[in-house]
């Protein structure tokens, strides 16, 4: 007998659901309050005020783990300012750019093209001296009256190691050809060293204000689901004891509050499909579990192949025995990973420096000991469950071909 897949509809559609708004659980949404960054938003706003004034404000760079409200708390700020400015008749323009997204930021070209159509300069994909797209966004943009152009540049690292950070130059210098505007630049990144590696002559030439974004945690993170449950969910649906574990296990994983949003969102979702008029504790774990699995396979995937070796290495050695493992243990079965996979092995040091991106990951924990006069060494275990680590290396064999 055939599925009847119109029913599940026809009943979905006929059962109330648990969501009053869902999209108060995503990154989409901007509340109009933000909790525990009021500090954040008085600094960044002390900055971009001179441009109230036709003044162009200092370069900012916002530095900050994931979910840590950097994005939010930028774009609560900016939007403040330009209902300010309208009111205030200042010829003010935001311009927000996301530079994960690969068809806008690979190149210089494409970034400047796309600031360009901002203002209604039409720049073909391709085809035109680079040269030349910088003189039509000139020319798009410094035309009078005078106006004070704020340009976002979110996970500014990425377009850096894409384009080059001679882009970052470009865009600052800028103002000294510019008659009409002015171009402040607000970079965005998860990488607090990000700045320090850039060229010296780039990083004098922006000028800039550093602001940090802490991690959340527990409580924070409990205050912040509390506001959004109240908008997304039915009353009743959510105790407050449940959003407390949900916090819980996002102020573990660094204090994310994307991630807790994202948890509690799935943990709705998955109680919504069982039928449940309430969200338990339950759903909670199930989320978790599945926004895990999930969130590692993506990071995997996307690994090198060597970084796919060293983790399957220590997963090799972990299935043996119990944790703590070292470097030198992971880096023989490495060798021996290459060889079966036709990889030309590297040094020791550089295996090390992988272990660390793995930690910064969040797929291994290394934590650096002392053995006196023998130096120091790392102990090294493995920072997901074991039905995650079983699915991890399920994966890499099938990536590695083994």
């Amino acid at each position: 007998m055939p599925l009847a897949i119109d029913k599940i509809f026809e009943d979905f559609l006929n059962k109330k659901s648990i969501f009053v708004n869902k999209d108060a659980l995503t990154i989409r949404y901007t509340p109009e309050n933000i909790p525990h960054r009021d500090s954040e938003i008085s600094v960044l706003a002390k900055i971009l005020a001179p441009s109230l004034r036709m003044e162009k404000p200092s370069n900012v760079f916002i530095f900050g783990k994931t979910g840590t409200g950097k994005t939010l708390v930028t774009s609560y700020v900016c939007n403040q300012l330009t209902n300010i400015a309208q009111k205030k008749n200042v010829l003010l323009k935001t311009i927000y750019i996301n530079c994960k997204m690969r068809k806008v930021t690979d190149t210089e070209y494409r970034l400047i093209a796309q600031i360009a159509r901002e203002f209604g300069q039409e720049i073909p994909a391709t085809g035109l001296p680079t040269q030349e797209v910088y003189n039509l966004f000139l020319k798009a943009v410094d035309k009078p009256p005078v106006k004070v152009v704020i340009l976002v540049l979110d996970e500014v690292d990425r377009l850096v190691k894409k384009a080059g950070d001679e882009i970052l130059y470009n865009l600052t210098r800028m103002n000294q050809e510019l008659k009409y505007s002015k171009i402040s630049v607000i970079g965005i990144s998860n990488d607090v060293m990000f700045i320090n590696n850039l060229d010296p002559r780039v990083k004098s030439s922006l000028g800039e204000e550093e602001l940090i974004f802490a991690p959340y945690d527990a409580i924070q993170l409990k205050d912040i689901l509390l506001e959004r449950a109240k908008v997304a969910f039915s009353p009743g649906v959510i105790a407050d004891t449940v959003v407390a574990k949900c916090a819980a296990y996002a102020a573990r994983e660094h204090g994310d509050a994307r991630r807790a949003l994202d948890l509690l969102r799935v943990a709705g979702e998955l109680a919504e499909r069982s039928g449940k008029d309430i969200v338990e504790e339950s759903d909670i774990d199930a989320a978790e579990n599945e926004i895990e699995v999930e969130t590692v396979e993506q990071i995997v995937k996307k690994m090198p192949k060597q970084s796919q070796s060293v983790l399957y290495s220590a997963i090799l050695i972990l299935k043996s025995r119990e944790p703590p493992i070292y470097t030198g243990e992971i880096y023989d079965v490495y060798k021996s990973i290459c060889v079966r996979t036709g990889t030309k092995s590297l040094t020791q040091r550089r295996v090390s420096d992988l272990i660390s991106e793995l930690d910064m990951l969040g797929i291994l924990n290394a934590k650096v000991i002392s053995k006196g006069r023998y130096g120091r060494t790392r102990e090294i275990e493995l920072s997901i469950s074991e039905e995650v680590m079983n699915h991890v290396e399920s994966i890499i064999k099938n990536e590695l071909g083994l």
